[in-house]
C-alpha cells in the first residue's frame, strides 16, 4: 500500500507482487518521485513517498521496517542533512544517497559516514529494486537480532536461553521456572544435539544456587579407570600416582549443581555409590573413612529411556527411581520445526560475532528447505550450518550429509509446513500487526483468521 503524503505523491499501486519490504523515497522533484516509486511498486515494495527531508522524518522511528532512499540535492534539508539526522535515529537504518554526475566523491564520503549505499543519476530502475532489496533484507535482519536479543534476555529468566516459541519449548520454559528455585533433582531426556546441557545450566542460574558452582561432567566421556576418582575424590596415597588429595567433582559442586551427562554410561559399580551420595548427600572419598557433607542438587541428563535400560540390567533400578521424580523432556527439532527460523537467526548473530564477519541474511527459499529437514544432529547440527552459511561455505538448507535429507512428508503436511511458517515469518516480521500481515500476504481477513486457528497461532505471541 502506498501512503500519499505530500501533494504530487502517487496513488496506490494494487497490481504486482506481494510485499517484500518498505522503501521511504524521498525527492523534491515530482517527476523522480513518481518514477522511482513506481518501479519499487512493481517490484514488491510497499512504497511511502515524500517531497522533502521534514515529511520523511516524520515516518522514521528505531523500529521502521525498510529503508531509505533520498535525493542528495533539496531544498531546505538535503540529503546528506538528512542522513546526519538518521543516524541520530538509528544507525542501523539503511540510507540510500541519489546523486549527479558530479556528487559521486560525496557520495562516497557520505558511505564512510553511514549511507548504505549510492545511486548516480540517470539509474536503470532494476538497479534501485536491487539495492534496495537488499538493505530491506539487511534491515530485517537487523530488527529480528534485536528482537531475539530481546528475548534471550527475558528480564531476569535464564530460561529465556532456550530459543523458541512452539508448544514444547514453552512447557520447557514453563516447567523450568516452575522448579529451578527447589532443590529437587532433575532428570533431563533428550535426543544428542537437542542441548540438555543449556537446560540444566538454566535451572541452576534460575535457582538460588546461582552464585556457586556449576560443575558439569559427562559420564560417556570419562575413562573408567580414572572415573571413581574425578566424581568421588581422592586422598593423598589412595593409589599409585595419588600424591595429594584430591577434591571430586560431587564435593566441587557443594553448594551450586552437579550435572552428569549421558548418565546411562556410568559404571554400574559407581551407580549405586552415586545413589548413595543423592540419598545421602555425604560423599566418601577414595582412600578415606570420613563422609564429606555435600549440598548440591543434582541433574543428570540421558539420551536413552533408562526404564527400558534399567529393564535390561545395564542401569540400576533403584537409581532410576530416585531420578526419575522431575523429568524435562527435550523435544528433537524435527518436532518443533517452526523454531528453525528463530533459531537459525539466533546462529547466525553468534556466528557473525565470533567470525567478525557480517552478519548474511537468509531468504524464504533458504529458510523453507532448512524447515524441511529433519535435523538428527538437532539444534547443534543447525548451529552448525549457521556457522558454514555465515562463513559463506555453504547455502542455507542445504544438506551437508545424507542424514539431513528432507523428511518424507506427504504433500499436504509440506505444504501446510509451508504455509505456517510463511505466516509465522510474516507475522514476526510486521510484530503482530494483522493488517500488515494480510497485505504482505495478499489473503482474505477471514481466510487469515481461519489458518491462525488451524495452525494454533496467536497474534499476541508476536507482540513487542
Amino acid at each position: 500500500m502506498t501512503h500519499a503524503n505530500s501533494p504530487g505523491s502517487a496513488g496506490p499501486h494494487n497490481e504486482g507482487p506481494q510485499n517484500i519490504g518498505s522503501v521511504l523515497f524521498v525527492d523534491d522533484e515530482r517527476a523522480v518521485r513518481l518514477a522511482g516509486q513506481q518501479a519499487l511498486e512493481l517490484a514488491g515494495f510497499e512504497v511511502t513517498a515524500c517531497d522533502g527531508a521534514e515529511r520523511a522524518l516524520r515516518h522514521l522511528g528505531r523500529d521502521w521496517p525498510g529503508c531509505l532512499v533520498t535525493d542528495v540535492r533539496m531544498p531546505q534539508m538535503d540529503g546528506l542533512a538528512l542522513l546526519a539526522r538518521v543516524r541520530e535515529i538509528d544507525p542501523d537504518l539503511p540510507v540510500i544517497l541519489i546523486t549527479g554526475h558530479g556528487d559521486v566523491p560525496m557520495a562516497v564520503e557520505a558511505m564512510r559516514n553511514g549511507a548504505y549505499d549510492f545511486l548516480e543519476k540517470p539509474f536503470p530502475s532494476d538497479r534501485l529494486t536491487e539495492i534496495a532489496r537488499r538493505a530491506v533484507d539487511r534491515r530485517r535482519l537487523v530488527l529480528e537480532n534485536r528482537r531475539l536479543r530481546a528475548e534471550l534476555a527475558g528480564g531476569t529468566d535464564p530460561a529465556h536461553s532456550i530459543v523458541g516459541r512452539t508448544p514444547g519449548v514453552e512447557r520447557l520454559r514453563a516447567t523450568i521456572a516452575a522448579v529451578a528455585d527447589t532443590d529437587a533433582d532433575v532428570l533431563v531426556f533428550g535426543e544428542t544435539g537437542t542441548g540438555k546441557e543449556m537446560v540444566a545450566r538454566a535451572l541452576h542460574a534460575a535457582s538460588r544456587r546461582r552464585k556457586n558452582p556449576f560443575v558439569a561432567l559427562n559420564c560417556g566421556a570419562m575413562p573408567e579407570s580414572i572415573f571413581e576418582s574425578e566424581l568421588f575424590g581422592h586422598e593423598a596415597g589412595a593409589f599409585t600416582g595419588a600424591a595429594k588429595r584430591r577434591v571430586g567433582r560431587i564435593e566441587h559442586a557443594s553448594g551450586g549443581t552437579l550435572f552428569l551427562d549421558e548418565i546411562e554410561s556410568m559404571p554400574l559399580s559407581l551407580q549405586v555409590k552415586l545413589l548413595r551420595v543423592i540419598q545421602e548427600r555425604v560423599v566418601e572419598p577414595l582412600g578415606s573413612n570420613e563422609q564429606v557433607p555435600v549440598d548440591l542438587r543434582v541433574v543428570a541428563a540421558t539420551k536413552v529411556d533408562l526404564r527400558r535400560a534399567a529393564d535390561a540390567g545395564t542401569f540400576r533400578a533403584d537409581l532410576y527411581y530416585r531420578l526419575n521424580v522431575i523429568v524435562l523432556t527435550i523435544p528433537p527439532l524435527r518436532e518443533r520445526r517452526d523454531d528453525v527460523p528463530l533459531l537459525f537467526q539466533h546462529f547466525i548473530l553468534q556466528a557473525a560475532g565470533r567470525y567478525n564477519r557480517e552478519p548474511r541474511v537468509p531468504t524464504r527459499e533458504q529458510m523453507q528447505r532448512l524447515m524441511s529437514q529433519d535435523w538428527p544432529g538437532n539444534v547443534r547440527e543447525l548451529r552448525n550450518a549457521a556457522d558454514r552459511f555465515v562463513l559463506g561455505l555453504e547455502d542455507a538448507g542445504a544438506a551437508p550429509t545424507p542424514a539431513a535429507a528432507p523428511s518424507a512428508l506427504s504433500l499436504a503436511e509440506q505444504v501446510d509446513l509451508f504455509e505456517k511458517g510463511l505466516i509465522q515469518s510474516e507475522l514476526a516480521r510486521h510484530r503482530g500487526s494483522v493488517k500488515a500481515t494480510i497485505e504482505a500476504l495478499n489473503v482474505p481477513r477471514k481466510t487469515f483468521y481461519d489458518k491462525l486457528k488451524r495452525y494454533g497461532l496467536s497474534r499476541e505471541d508476536f507482540l513487542e
